[in-house]
């Protein structure tokens, strides 16, 4: 059995779960996953349960944090062996040779990992919680227009003096640049999505020569139904955020085109260089 660590907000947990998923996958293995980190009342919450997982107790989690952390009592009982930790914040070439029992510690945050199952992990990925009424206007909506997903992190990546000096936030001509660009690159004005974790902030200060709409109705709890709307859209403009990238990324079509940031940390001494896949581009 492959288990890993789940920590941090839903970005970060669907990277993790991924790397787990892939070297189960490698090892024709069960996956498990280590939750301990939940268990706090300031933690973020669990939030793969929204997804069609495949663990090895849950067949798929449920979203509370109690059931998720039973789930891992179990599998505590079964143990586990040789732990291993994330070298860096690239691509660790050891990830390949790791042998089944092992259990994972990182944040894993490159498609490197589990770009050889990427069908798998697709199917893994659909979500399963049905939308809310309002989402799912949203989501016929954005099927139907020239689409442009727009993320932008702001809160502990603000309000946090150690976030906010290892990752900053990318400035507002960033997004007027890259709205320039995906225009000039469709051939048509874009209709602009645009999500956020401080969407009141967004409508005030996001001004752009495009349509754009501020979804502001999905709070913490359903930030599943923000990825599901950025998902949708026909191509994106993504913050430097995991968040942000797995809105781009689980748009599974090969025409998308999206912008990233070019500085994806803040701090000079931090570096991935394998954080965005090949065909995305930079501004």
């Amino acid at each position: 059995m492959i288990t890993t660590r789940i920590r941090g907000g839903l970005g970060n947990q669907l990277f993790q779960y991924c790397a787990g998923r892939a070297l189960a996958l490698r090892h024709s293995a069960d996956l498990g996953l280590d939750l301990r980190d939940f268990d706090h009342p300031k933690a973020f919450k669990v939030g793969l349960g929204h997804f069609n997982i495949r663990t090895v107790e849950a067949g798929r989690l449920p979203p509370s944090k109690e059931d998720g952390l039973r789930v891992f009592g179990k599998l505590l009982k079964r143990g586990y062996t040789k732990p291993y930790r994330e070298a860096s914040l690239g691509y660790d070439s050891a990830f390949s040779e790791l042998a089944n029992n092992t259990h994972l510690k990182g944040y894993w945050q490159t498609e490197r990992y589990f770009k050889a199952f990427e069908d798998q992990i697709r199917s893994d990925l659909q979500i399963v919680t049905p939308p809310s009424d309002q989402n799912a206007e949203a989501l016929q909506t954005i099927q139907s227009t020239p689409s442009v997903s727009l993320h932008i992190r702001r809160g502990d990546y603000v309000s946090n003096e150690k976030f906010n000096a290892a990752h900053g936030t990318c400035d507002l001509p960033y997004y007027a640049r890259a709205a320039a660009s995906v225009a000039k690159q469709m051939g048509v004005d874009p209709i602009i999505y645009a999500f956020s974790d401080d969407p009141a902030w967004v409508a005030e200060n996001l001004k752009l020569p495009f349509e754009t709409h501020y979804i502001d109705f999905n709070d913490g709890d359903h930030n599943y139904e923000d990825l599901r709307l950025m998902a949708a859209c026909q191509h994106h403009i993504i913050a430097n955020s995991s968040f942000s990238w797995w809105g781009a990324w689980l748009n599974p079509s090969a025409e998308k085109i999206v912008i990233a940031p070019t500085r994806w940390f803040a701090d000079p001494d931090k570096h991935n260089p394998d954080i965005l896949p090949t065909e995305w581009q930079t501004i």
